[in-house]
């Protein structure tokens, strides 16, 4: 592909259109962001978003992996926290083991791909998240996504870099180009609410849940809050859910303490 990376950035943009979103959550190694990018660029993924990389960012260390996608880390977007990255998002993945203490539902490799080009044609902004290199994404993370994805990995040796996994997703998005979705896979509806109107009900929710005295014991108020977004999640709430549902909250904390 000849001329500047800006100008091919541009040429797949207009050549595959919207694309979902490649959030790295805490990555560690700038040669492993590098090595991302160089695999989204590949299968013509180009919004990189980064959340509070280790060592900062820019990464200098971050270039010579990147192979010629260095445009690609220029215009990369850095977050403080991985619910600021995905505000603008309404359709999530997460791309990690499954997750038993979490009732977050699991997409195969044989559907996401063409699920993800139905949401991005009918107008559904999507990402996947992607957590550090040694930890994985913790599940407060793991609760604002949709679906679970999960590679065929052989059990034995499950061990997968990070730009490894990047690269087998962007050949599974790649791959389902022009497929249709999967007959049992609910792409509607398109104004599902985006992560950022979500968040905010959940917070609106449990600051009034707070105020009732309903985290008992303390310890276990993450526990509970990530038990109790989870639902919600999986409900994929339009823009008019999510506001009637905050009118909902708003009602019963006024009306708290009313005598009957």
């Amino acid at each position: 592909m000849g001329g500047s990376v800006k100008d091919q950035l541009g040429r797949i943009q207009v050549e595959i259109g919207a694309c979902p979103a490649v959030i790295l959550v805490n990555p560690q190694l700038g040669e492993n962001i590098g090595a991302a990018a160089r695999a989204m660029l590949n299968f013509g993924l180009i919004d990189l978003r980064l959340v509070a990389p280790r060592d900062g960012w820019p990464n200098p260390a971050s270039e010579a992996t990147a192979a010629g996608a260095t445009n690609l880390l220029n215009d990369a977007k850095v977050f403080e926290t991985t619910a600021e990255a995905v505000a603008d998002l309404s359709f999530l993945l997460a791309a990690t083991a499954r997750r038993r203490e979490l009732e977050i539902p699991v997409i195969g490799t044989g559907e996401v791909g063409a699920a993800l080009h139905a949401h991005e044609q009918g107008g559904t902004k999507t990402g996947i998240l992607f957590g550090p290199e040694k930890a994985g994404l913790k599940n407060e993370d793991v609760v604002l996504c949709n679906h679970i994805l999960t590679y065929p990995i052989n059990p034995a040796f499950h061990s997968l870099n990070l730009a490894q996994a990047v690269g087998v997703f962007g050949y599974i998005w790649k791959s389902a180009e022009g497929t249709a979705p999967p007959p049992a896979f609910d792409t509607e509806p398109s104004e599902a609410a985006c992560r950022e109107d979500l968040v905010r009900m959940f917070e609106h929710l449990e600051d009034e849940l707070d105020k009732a005295g309903f985290f008992f014991p303390e310890a276990k108020k993450e526990l509970m809050s990530r038990n109790i977004r989870a639902p919600f999640t999986r409900a994929n709430m339009t823009e008019q859910e999510v506001r009637t549902f905050r009118g909902i909250i708003k009602a019963l904390a006024k009306g708290r303490g009313k005598a009957r």
